[in-house]
């Protein structure tokens, strides 16, 4: 288990720093204007500094005003990360390759912390979104379906509202369901259980599509591929234990 937490801790600490830097490039109007200078046609120059707040005050200021937005990425990025693992190590329990790797019980207190790895990293996810100024969202829009304007679509000419914030939302309701009945119905009622425990599969789907279409990280690039590629992965594997289930039944 050791080994395990310092894995993730220098998994979370590389997805932060993916976070913050920054994929665009500065432009020209944008260098500070403390840092333009004037110069004369003699022999000596003369460097004059225009005066405006310093870099250490414009890159503070900045800090605080974008830091939701980091905070927001990294712990998408680690919660979409943190599902993935705790989709195919559960999948891996009913097909037997979790065993594989780890020790039974090795591998249920690894689903397990996964799972918490999952569910704090989501809820920050949603808290640094309402301190987020450039793209503001409020606790009901956070928390109520299609309520939020963010990035409104249409398929067909038919409209969907905010489809792909609304798809987030309801992942935080079904991860809520699945937390509560582990810890009070997993050995009382271990039928529902199953039942609720099955909405991991639909979460992971919405999950997937509101990353890909949301994520800053997730809009082109390597990421991206990255991304589709766990998608189809995730629903092979999903595929494969719906049959095994079936075949069992």
């Amino acid at each position: 288990m050791r080994r395990f937490f310092v894995v993730v801790s220098a998994l979370s600490l590389l997805l932060i720093a993916v976070a913050v830097a920054n994929p665009t490039r500065a432009s020209a109007s944008s260098i500070p204007k403390s840092l333009t200078f004037a110069a004369t046609d003699s022999p000596n120059i003369l460097v004059s500094p225009i005066q405006g707040p310093a870099v250490s005050k414009q890159l503070e200021a900045r800090a605080k005003t974008s830091w939701p937005w980091y905070v927001t990425r990294a712990a998408g990025f680690l919660a979409a990360i943190s599902l993935v693992l705790l989709i195919l190590s559960g999948i891996g329990f009913i097909t037997g390759t979790s065993f594989r790797f780890l020790e039974p019980l090795t591998a249920w207190a690894t689903h397990k912390a996964i799972a918490y790895i999952f569910a704090i990293s989501g809820t920050i996810h949603v808290i640094a979104l309402l301190f987020d100024k450039y793209v503001p969202f409020t606790i009901a829009q956070a928390l109520v379906p299609f309520l939020s304007h963010y990035r409104q679509i249409s398929i067909a000419g038919h409209h969907f509202g905010s489809l792909y914030v609304a798809l987030g939302v309801f992942s935080l309701y079904f991860v809520l369901a699945i937390i509560l009945t582990s810890i009070f119905w997993m050995d009382k009622k271990p039928h529902t259980w199953k039942i609720f425990h099955f909405l991991s599969y639909l979460t992971i789907v919405f999950v997937f599509f509101h990353a890909l279409y949301l994520g800053t990280d997730l809009a082109h690039g390597v990421f991206r591929v990255i991304w589709i590629v766990l998608g189809i992965l995730i629903a092979i594997a999903i595929v494969y234990r719906l049959k095994r289930r079936a075949k069992v039944e």
